[in-house]
């Protein structure tokens, strides 16, 4: 098959290091484009979220070397190529590249059991490679049966039962410290996919107080509009930080927007009460230094773990079901790709016979 993909994820990497490979949408089409004018590499997506980055390919070339792909994202990101960096990638092929594909997309290799999220952000990835001319005969096959996989662990197993997402993990782990939400102040700065979930998460919850930013004011208002809450602007940080008990922060911007200095002249203000910070942002957007300063609680999606093995147990008997599911795809991607390849050597020698004749 020469199917293979290299990546890094959660179970390989702490989160300073995720971080530092992860690859923006902008990133992930310069990625392809430079894997496009590679003559080995016939086919490839990349798939890079808050807990993996993977470039995954169908190589004409068997002997193409898997530090290539590695040293092109260290290239895109700028960063120097050591062996350092590389023990944090795995390198798997054919049957077992496609198994992990499966498991991505059905929520098994997720830092949450089951999360519902990654088959979005898997289609994105599809789409995007597939809208850059990356897909062909084995990747228009094997996206559609990852899709359908999916889908099909969602629907007829429990391994998305409940909760599922990260920021689902984030209003839990918020909960647990804060006892309550009901009568606290909340600041959630994003207003994409994840804040929104946030939002969902906590909008029935008896809040005092939901503020919400965002670089782009207007993004905010809409998500205030939907769902309730008052827009306000990064202008006025200082000022919300010291009145509310809990800041959930999702943005995505490569430098810190909240650093220790801006929270410690805060904190005066506050009194006794503490200030929680949740950061479920890749790469990073709060400045770990201010998990040094009295009066706060910081956590990122690493400390996320705790919360979701509470939630995990149900789920997890599910895993066989998922697994057989899993395997049934693989066997039909087989079937099908065996199928196509012998078309095309019936078509090819019915054509060389008509030449010939």
């Amino acid at each position: 098959m020469n199917i293979s993909v290299i990546g890094l994820n959660h179970k390989a990497a702490p989160i300073d290091i995720r971080e530092k490979f992860y690859l923006n949408p902008t990133q992930q089409e310069l990625f392809l484009s430079e894997l496009k004018s590679n003559p080995a590499v016939a086919e490839s997506f990349i798939l890079s979220t808050c807990n993996r980055t993977e470039v995954y390919s169908h190589n004409i070339d068997d002997r193409l070397h898997p530090t290539l792909f590695m040293r092109m994202i260290m290239n895109i990101k700028k960063i120097q190529f050591t062996t350092e960096f590389e023990s944090y990638f795995y390198h798997l092929k054919d049957e077992e590249a496609i198994d992990h594909l499966f498991k991505v997309s059905s929520g098994l290799d997720s830092l949450v059991l089951g999360e519902k999220q990654i088959l979005g952000q898997v289609k994105e990835a599809f789409e995007r490679a597939r809208a850059m001319g990356m897909f062909s005969k084995h990747f228009n096959v094997l996206s559609n049966l990852a899709i359908r996989a999916g889908k099909k662990a969602q629907t007829e197993t429990n391994i998305s039962l409940g909760g599922s997402s990260i920021s689902w993990a984030a209003i839990e782990m918020a909960e647990k410290h804060l006892g309550t939400l009901a009568d606290k102040s909340i600041l959630i700065i994003g207003a994409g996919k994840m804040s929104e979930l946030a939002v969902t998460q906590i909008q029935n919850k008896g809040l005092k107080k939901l503020y919400l930013m965002n670089r782009t004011p207007e993004n905010a208002m809409t998500l205030a509009e939907k769902y309730g809450g008052e827009a306000v602007g990064f202008c006025d940080i200082k000022e919300i930080l010291s009145s509310v008990d809990l800041c959930i922060c999702s943005v995505g911007a490569p430098h810190y927007i909240i650093d220790k200095s801006t929270v410690q002249r805060v904190l005066p203000a506050t009194g006794s009460k503490k200030i929680m910070f949740i950061d479920i942002s890749m790469p990073r957007n709060i400045d770990p230094a201010v998990a040094d300063l009295n009066g706060v609680l910081l956590y990122t999606i690493d400390d996320l773990k705790e919360v979701v093995d509470l939630n995990m147990k149900l789920r997890e008997q599910s895993i066989a079901q998922v697994h057989e599911i899993i395997q049934q795809k693989i066997t039909e991607y087989e079937q099908k790709i065996s199928r196509l390849n012998n078309d095309y050597a019936t078509s090819t020698l019915e054509n060389r016979e008509t030449i010939n004749s």
